[in-house]
């Protein structure tokens, strides 16, 4: 049998690069989705197309776990690390004034110095906070 899982993750990219193009010539702004959700919680200009955005992020994966089954994970039981986990995703992408699809897919592909920058320290920050929580704590 052979894997698939690289099908998916090929589809996936290429559907949330579609996507960018797409948002990027409609209303020519780059699709960062922790600006665009941002801009609903602050009440800075939410649209209907931005929340049609937002319901498209929650509502596709749901949408694919219904028809072909979740993934199994090793997500953890424990709400309150859950809610301290995305309290902290919340802080770095307001600190780093974007997340990985307005830095890394959109910045990038723009050849942008500020979104190259973010995207390395994030991913170094990621590898390293693995690290140390596998091999020095043994917490994962």
């Amino acid at each position: 049998m052979i894997p698939t899982d690289w099908i998916f993750g090929l589809i996936g990219g290429l559907m949330i690069g579609s996507a960018a193009a797409l948002y990027l010539l409609v209303n020519g702004r780059i699709m960062g989705a922790s600006g665009i959700l941002g801009s609903i919680v602050d009440a800075t200009g939410p649209t209907w197309e931005k929340a049609l955005f937002i319901a498209g992020l929650i509502a596709a994966p749901l949408l694919y776990g219904f028809a072909f089954g979740y993934p199994a994970t090793n997500l953890t039981s424990n709400p309150a690390l859950l809610g301290v986990a995305g309290l902290l995703v919340g802080l770095g992408t307001r600190m780093a004034n974007g997340c990985t699809s307005g830095h890394g897919v959109c910045g990038i592909s723009r050849f942008s110095a500020r979104g190259i920058t973010a995207t390395v320290a994030y991913l170094v920050a990621g590898f390293a906070a693995m690290f140390v929580g596998r091999h020095l704590l043994g917490v994962f």
